[in-house]
């Protein structure tokens, strides 16, 4: 269901819990735009040629500003691991005087992430993927704000889609 105001996607994450996935997905069914921070980051490290911090992420707050302010939706894709990270979406989203929804995508069954971590397919040309050890020594803020969670162990795709979706509506028929 479109709302009357653009919508903003916060997808969050670690590397390997189908979070990139899960957001192709959601941009496909809502026709929203797709912005994602490993691409974003990659393209600085190979054009610029220098150690990028936070510079993704500030990059993608004005590249989603632009896409809501002309009434896209937008499916934002990232690890996401901080709190200030987080605020800083939000702070988009309602500076723009438009819809959000969080949304952390996480896998319980530690054995099942870690499989996928080993055996991923780099999608993103000349991006190095973290390590399994790199992945747990990540700090990643607990939540304090709402959000929508999917879990995706021992499930499909499909099935973690359709959830997602349900959600989504849901939040929006509120």
């Amino acid at each position: 269901m479109k709302s009357i105001k653009p919508v903003l996607y916060i997808f969050s994450g670690l590397p390997g819990v189908g979070k990139s996935t899960l957001a192709k997905n959601i941009a496909k069914l809502l026709n929203a735009v797709y912005i994602r921070i490993d691409t974003i980051e990659q393209g600085l490290r190979d054009l610029c040629k220098f150690d990028v911090q936070g510079e993704g992420y500030r990059l993608a707050y004005k590249i989603v500003q632009d896409n809501l302010r002309v009434g896209n939706d937008v499916v934002a894709d990232q690890c996401n691991p901080i709190k200030l990270t987080r605020g800083e979406w939000v702070y988009v989203a309602v500076k723009n005087n438009c819809d959000y929804v969080n949304i952390e995508i996480v896998c319980s069954d530690e054995s099942e992430h870690r499989k996928r971590v080993e055996n991923r397919e780099n999608e993103i040309e000349n991006m190095t993927l973290p390590t399994w050890q790199e992945i747990t020594e990540r700090k990643y803020d607990v939540w304090d704000e709402d959000r929508v969670i999917i879990d995706t162990a021992n499930r499909t795709v499909e099935e973690c889609t359709d959830e997602l979706m349900k959600k989504i509506n849901k939040r929006s028929e509120a």
